[in-house]
């Protein structure tokens, strides 16, 4: 799994024209699940976003967790994060997973999320034309692959 997350100040995802889920200060993450994911590989993705530290203290030092700052999660499936651009112009997505078993793990990575603690967790419309409405804090970016977590 490839997660690209953001530490925003609000985040919102509107599809056809409505705001289908909007959160305050917390993560907003896209979600790239290829062929090779498993359960297990949403599981360490979802316990390591759930833990992370990037968060400022009182010293301005990133050392505060979701869980520190009363954070909140949009998770957005993204299959364009499985691009292959290794040959020619045109990405390849030939690594990304079908779409109903990218789903399946899509929907247990944020069930994982809430067992976790991270107590609210939106989503996007799973193979939808969305817009994301991102207020990057920061910015803070971090692109995340399961395949580099021990």
């Amino acid at each position: 799994m490839k997660a690209v997350l953001q530490r925003v100040s609000a985040a919102s995802v509107e599809c056809g024209g409505k705001t289908v889920s909007e959160i305050g200060k917390g993560f907003m993450v896209l979600l790239g699940v290829t062929k090779e994911d498993t359960a297990e590989a949403a599981d360490v993705l979802a316990a390591k976003i759930a833990g992370l530290r990037v968060f400022s203290d009182e010293n301005g030092k990133m050392n505060l967790g979701l869980e520190d700052v009363g954070g909140e999660v949009i998770v957005v499936s993204n299959f364009t994060l499985c691009a292959d651009c290794s040959h020619g112009r045109r990405p390849s997505f030939i690594n990304a997973q079908r779409p109903q078993q990218a789903n399946e793990l899509y929907e247990y990575f944020i069930k994982r999320l809430k067992f976790y603690g991270v107590p609210k967790v939106g989503t996007g419309v799973f193979g939808g034309d969305m817009l994301l409405h991102i207020r990057n804090d920061g910015p803070v970016t971090i692109i995340l692959d399961t395949d580099d977590l021990k």
